[in-house]
């Protein structure tokens, strides 16, 4: 049975203007987002197009900052080796390695290769030409060093031996990070050709490696999450009764019949579709700028959600008829959703494109069973109405609740958030958004990827920076408290979900990474047992709005 609550479905089949959305309150419809640890997994297969930004080990040039990638969260609490699938193989001498700290939680490694290790790795490099060179009077193997130089280059020769150095020493460099880099955060960032020149030298290298490790939780005040002190906001239209009449109006409505106004102005109850613009208002006229959040075509209004407009807008449309034009100036409520939209004195224009009155039928115990299929009379259609708004609402009060947690634990933490961790939730928060678009609208490949592209990858990061930061720090910190008030879950619910996700993608027929959706998993159990732990020691209040 379909349950769309608060009136929304008609607003949402053909709402085009952001104005019209109604404010940012707990509802029972859900608009708002969840977070990762509180919802279900956001289920991105590892074959997505986003993948093509994965990366391994790179030589850049200081500052370049770390390239476009696919990863999934990085836990606080286990950060992986970033050398982790490279095997440490043993060196003639050992390196010397200095650490030191670098801004946004990265840590640089001085690595100091002493000649031994690097003639060790050129003896290597040579002994693997002279297996596959093919020298007309010489047997592989048997080359005298000379010849194979002279045949194969000095140059590449001394590119190999410095690539064997690096790919024998940075599982040794890497070694002191373990448990803390995050994973493919490596970056080497001494140019290549000055590692080429210095060998050639001195039979000895020495580079730089740049690794984001897993930032630390500063609270503010220390242990301020054991004593938590929330007010929750919950919208009126939170209650079941409320919203249980509103399901019973909705359905009523869609039971009716559209007829077309010929002989009167707009009314309340009527459906209205209306072409809207507006423009602010400036004793400037040089400085007067269009409100593209404001331009809708063909926007079906449903008079009886008025409400959720402007204030002022119903008012001022009211009388309208059919292909009549009107202009009136408003100014946006200082709680606005849009904030660069507050106290805007603007001017609407509205042309009332065509005007629907409805004809319902009489809501009586007749029509129970177009009501709810099985239904006898109006009391059975509200009992089972009201059951589901109690579940509802009792689900939105809940989500209100860890939302609230979760952005006063934002506010209590410093954490100096490493690039390579904002690009991955970012990123990942970006392929989760395309695949929602992918279920709605069926995209061509060339639509995905010119949605995919790195620009567009970047300018949703650009523009969802605190955002992204905001997710971050709640992340962490929710990790944090597991970790500091040793909190577990039963390993057989982490066995369970894992299956659970797993089959998932296999019903979609898409790939996953096991591991990865292992990691997930693991993320939502421990923000929910975070969450519960958090809920039994705060004073929470709720304030209905």
């Amino acid at each position: 049975m379909e349950l769309c609550l608060n009136s929304t479905k008609l607003l949402n089949l053909h709402q085009k203007t952001h104005l019209f959305v109604p404010q940012n309150t707990v509802s029972l419809s859900f608009n708002h987002q969840i977070l990762p640890f509180t919802n279900k997994l956001q289920r991105v297969p590892s074959n997505y197009p986003l993948s093509s930004f994965s990366r391994q080990v790179q030589f850049l040039q200081p500052p370049v900052t770390s390239s476009p990638r696919r990863s999934s969260l990085i836990k606080a609490s286990a950060a992986s080796s970033a050398a982790a699938d490279v095997e440490m193989e043993k060196l003639p001498a050992d390196i010397k390695v200095t650490e030191s700290p670098e801004p946004n939680s990265r840590v640089r490694l001085s690595v100091e290769v002493p000649a031994v290790v690097g003639q060790d790795c050129y003896r290597r490099v040579l002994k693997e030409f002279m297996k596959r060179a093919k020298i007309p009077g010489f047997r592989p193997g048997k080359i005298p060093e000379s010849i194979l130089l002279n045949y194969v280059g000095e140059e590449n020769v001394q590119k190999a031996t410095v690539e064997s150095i690096l790919k024998r020493t940075l599982p040794h460099a890497m070694s002191s990070v373990t448990g803390r880099a995050l994973r493919d955060s490596v970056r080497i960032i001494t140019k290549f050709s000055d590692m080429e020149k210095a060998f050639s030298s001195l039979n000895s290298l020495n580079y730089d490696v740049i690794v984001d490790v897993a930032p630390d939780v500063k609270w503010v005040p220390e242990n301020g999450y054991k004593n938590l002190k929330i007010v929750v906001e919950i919208d009126n239209e939170i209650s079941a009764e409320t919203a249980c009449e509103n399901e019973i109006r909705r359905r009523h409505k869609s039971l009716g019949s559209l007829r077309i106004v010929t002989d009167r102005g707009l009314q309340v109850g009527d459906l209205a579709v209306l072409d809207i613009s507006a423009k602010t208002i400036d004793e400037d006229e040089s400085n007067v700028q269009n409100i593209p959040a404001a331009e809708s075509k063909g926007y079906h209004f449903d008079t009886e959600d008025g409400d959720k407009l402007i204030p002022g807008f119903l008012d001022s449309i009211i009388g309208m008829k059919r292909g009549e034009t009107k202009s009136f100036p408003l100014v946006f409520p200082e709680s606005w959703h849009q904030e660069n939209l507050r106290g805007v004195h603007a001017q609407f224009t509205v042309e009332c494109k065509e005007l629907f009155y409805r004809e319902l039928p009489e809501l009586n115990d007749s029509i129970a069973d177009k009501l709810i299929p099985g239904c006898t009379d109006l009391n059975q259609v509200k009992e089972s109405l009201l059951q589901k708004c109690r579940e509802l609402e009792q689900n939105a009060k809940d989500q209100a609740t860890d939302n609230a947690i979760l952005d006063q634990l934002s506010k209590m933490v410093e954490i100096d958030i490493p690039q390579s961790l904002f690009e991955e939730q970012g990123r990942q928060l970006y392929g989760a958004k395309l695949l929602e678009v992918q279920a709605q609208v069926k995209l061509t490949e060339e639509q995905l990827a010119t949605l995919s592209s790195p620009k567009m990858v970047n300018e949703y990061l650009e523009d969802q920076k605190d955002n992204i930061i905001n997710l971050i720090k709640q992340n962490l910190a929710v990790g944090d408290i597991f970790k500091r008030e040793n909190l577990q879950f039963a390993s057989d619910e982490l066995v369970k979900e894992v299956q659970n996700s797993i089959a998932e993608f296999k019903r979609h027929k898409q790939k996953y990474d096991e591991d990865r959706v292992r990691e997930q998993v693991q993320d939502v159990l421990e923000g929910a047992k975070v969450l519960e732990w958090l809920k039994e020691h705060a004073d929470i209040q709720y304030v209905t709005r």
